[in-house]
């Protein structure tokens, strides 16, 4: 039995923003969510990050903290949001009225100018979690990754079409539990502010 732990990073400077692969840093209310979700319960074995600094930092101080072994994987980065890097909600908004909208109910084919498509990013994110799956055989491995990143690994694991990944809503510093037996995934809990269950 293997056990796939995904956490949201928390809240980055400069609060929400379709951010994608902008390297921003925690804000102190994004390290003392991340903090909180943890506490004191460290129940994995290793942890895999997305290395960009949101995910990493919070990573690298919790393998420090724990003695855990820690590796960094690029495909488990955020999808590439294109035109939208950098934008909040508003900002997207207020140029084209309905763009949200739009790409929540098909975000297949409604994708901002110059975004990663879709399918390649469930691709680069499935290929991140099965490699981890098949190097940590019975191990519980904690994924410190993005919203998008849990969407994938969850449409990859239980089968969700892509066009359906962006109903998942993914809060920030929340927790998701995978599990694997014979080869099938469970989903165990989604969404959980605290780890200790």
């Amino acid at each position: 039995m293997t056990t796939l732990d995904l956490m949201r990073h928390g809240e980055p400077v400069g609060g929400r923003r379709y951010r994608g692969q902008i390297d921003d840093p925690l804000s102190e209310k994004g390290w003392a969510q991340m903090h909180a979700a943890v506490g004191d319960t460290v129940p994995w074995t290793r942890i895999v990050s997305s290395p960009l600094l949101r995910c990493r930092a919070f990573a690298e101080t919790l393998a420090d903290r724990h003695g855990l072994p820690l590796a960094l994987d690029d495909r488990l980065k955020e999808v590439g949001f294109g035109e939208w890097e950098g934008k909040s909600a508003a900002e997207i908004e207020q140029g084209a009225p309905g763009t949200l909208t739009r790409f929540k109910a098909d975000p297949i084919n409604a994708r901002p100018a110059g975004a990663e498509p879709l399918a390649d990013f469930h691709a680069r994110v499935a290929a991140g979690v099965e490699a981890l799956l098949a190097q940590h055989v019975g191990q519980h491995v904690l994924l410190v990754g993005h919203a998008g990143v849990t969407r994938m690994a969850l449409a990859w694991a239980l089968n969700i079409p892509l066009e359906h990944a962006y109903r998942i809503e993914v809060t920030p510093a929340s927790l998701t539990r995978l599990r694997w037996e014979g080869g099938r995934a469970s989903l165990i809990f989604h969404g959980s502010s605290r780890v200790d269950r």
